[in-house]
């Protein structure tokens, strides 16, 4: 950071001194005050010490400053503003003649609407040429047509003589076929997943795999009602398959199997008939 004079250089030691003691009387680090700030050690004690040799731009160190005041419970706005005159920017003799030529530069305001005026209109006759010439060459071509189909109706009848060369034929005139569209005959929807209810008549234990895995084990009762739902397939074995009526699909409720007897049947979504996958002899 360039600064302009040595009373600016001592403003910046006083902050840095100020700043340093603080810090000091709360047992605070360099390290603890980068790791809070984000802002390099070196910079804390550049700016600690007045050394504005290897400090950013101005914009930053005073940025620098406030943060570091958070860090440690001092008011940044505070103090930047009573010591503002560091954070001024430095008018160097080369800014300076600059800024006196261009204020003494000046341009009439007609000028620039001049040039844009000239060139929409230098871009509105290109943009409008290539499309004169265009239905200039169609309306030739078009005139062309017409001369060779009159010249064609007036000519009489070609004899059939092998050594007569054959009158020019007009121009077809092709008529697009317009392509029917195709009939696409229903594609039947597959259902996708199955959902299985099932309401209990008695007391049964029952076990319910989804899909592979075990969702549900244990003893359901007498009204009580349940649905699961799966991508593949709902496998329902039961204790008293006569006392489970299942709904696979959304379709009528039946009995899994006669009372008191062990069943496991397994739905799936392309049937609605339940598939039954063994029918042991003893209970679960």
């Amino acid at each position: 950071m360039k600064l302009a004079n040595e009373a600016q250089v001592e403003q910046l030691r006083e902050i840095g001194a100020y700043l340093r003691k603080r810090r000091e009387d709360k047992s605070i680090s360099i390290n603890e005050i980068a790791a809070h700030t984000r802002i390099r050690p070196a910079f804390i004690q550049a700016i600690e010490e007045g050394n504005a040799e290897i400090l950013p731009e101005a914009v930053f160190v005073q940025g620098f400053i406030r943060r570091y005041c958070d860090a440690i419970g001092v008011d940044g706005t505070t103090l930047t503003a009573n010591f503002g005159d560091v954070f001024l920017p430095v008018v160097t003799e080369n800014q300076s003649v600059d800024t006196e030529k261009k204020s003494s530069l000046y341009i009439p305001l007609a000028v620039p609407y001049i040039f844009l005026l000239a060139a929409a209109s230098f871009g509105l006759f290109h943009i409008l040429a290539p499309k004169q010439g265009g239905e200039s060459a169609a309306q030739s071509k078009s005139t062309t047509n017409q001369k060779a189909v009159a010249t064609f109706n007036a000519s009489p009848s070609p004899t059939s003589s092998p050594t007569t060369s054959p009158s020019p034929s007009p121009l077809p005139v092709t008529t697009p076929l317009l392509n029917p569209s195709p009939t696409l005959s229903p594609i039947s929807q597959v259902p996708e997943g199955v959902e299985v209810g099932i309401e209990v008549q008695d007391s049964s234990w029952i076990r319910v795999k989804v899909d592979g895995k075990t969702d549900f084990e244990g003893t359901l009762k007498k009204g009580d009602k349940k649905t699961w739902t799966a991508q593949k397939e709902v496998v329902i074995r039961s204790g008293n398959a006569g006392a489970i009526l299942v709904s696979p699909n959304k379709q009528p409720a039946t009995a899994m199997g006669t009372e008191g007897s062990v069943k496991e049947i397994k739905y799936t979504p392309e049937t609605s008939t339940p598939t039954p996958t063994s029918t042991p002899t003893s209970a679960p």
